[in-house]
């Protein structure tokens, strides 16, 4: 069986999102069929063949004032020529997303909505977590998968007095993986519902 690519872009500032990052990608291996390709968003410029060959593609970076960081930025705003200008070369891709502060909420909701706006500009599927809010109860821990209530994307939080080799904490980290491996199986059930029903006879039976 052909193993189906699934990228990770991402930017780091302090090495937290690069854990987050590094989770989803053990996530995403967990399933026979899907490869991940990790990369940063300073090595895209080299990798745009393999971006638009993946059959989905994870987005993360940290929340900084509320928003995703600059250097994520600037790899969204050059995808308007390296991607979107060239015919749509990400449409009907799988995206998904993540992101870490130094909070428990952050602002990172924010930061979650601008990465779907993003997809959405590049007419990619989006895909969330389906996991219920944890660690909200008498009973929840901080143990807790999705202990931090996101649903449109993997959440973590970093203690800003703490280096990467301890922040994010497991628990986080199990989330990413979790996402990780729900973007693979969706994009599994995509890719073999697409070879099933080509594209044109979908828009042949709209019409």
């Amino acid at each position: 069986m052909m193993r189906q690519s699934i990228a990770i872009v991402y930017h780091s500032g302090y090495g937290h999102t690069h854990r987050q990052a590094e989770a989803v990608k053990a996530g995403i291996e967990q399933v026979d069929g899907a490869e991940a390709l990790l990369l940063t968003v300073d090595k895209v410029e080299r990798h745009w063949g393999e971006l638009n060959a993946a059959e989905a593609i994870v987005f993360g970076s940290p929340t900084y004032m509320g928003a995703v960081s600059a250097p994520f930025k600037a790899f969204q705003e050059a995808t308007s020529s390296a991607v979107l200008a060239k015919g749509y070369l990400w449409r009907d891709k799988i995206a998904a997303g993540f992101t870490t502060s130094g909070s428990r909420s952050g602002d990172k909701l924010s930061t979650l909505m601008q990465m779907v706006v993003f997809a959405a500009q590049h007419g990619m599927h989006w895909v969330g977590l389906d996991l219920p809010p944890a660690n909200c109860s008498s009973t929840g821990s901080e143990e807790d998968l999705n202990r931090l209530g996101f649903w449109l994307g993997a959440g973590a939080q970093a203690n800003t007095d703490e280096g990467p080799q301890t922040a994010p904490p497991a628990s986080d980290l199990a989330t990413a993986r979790y996402l990780g491996r729900r973007v693979a199986l969706t994009t599994l059930q995509f890719v073999r519902g697409r070879r099933s029903i080509p594209l044109e006879h979908a828009v042949a039976a709209y019409d």
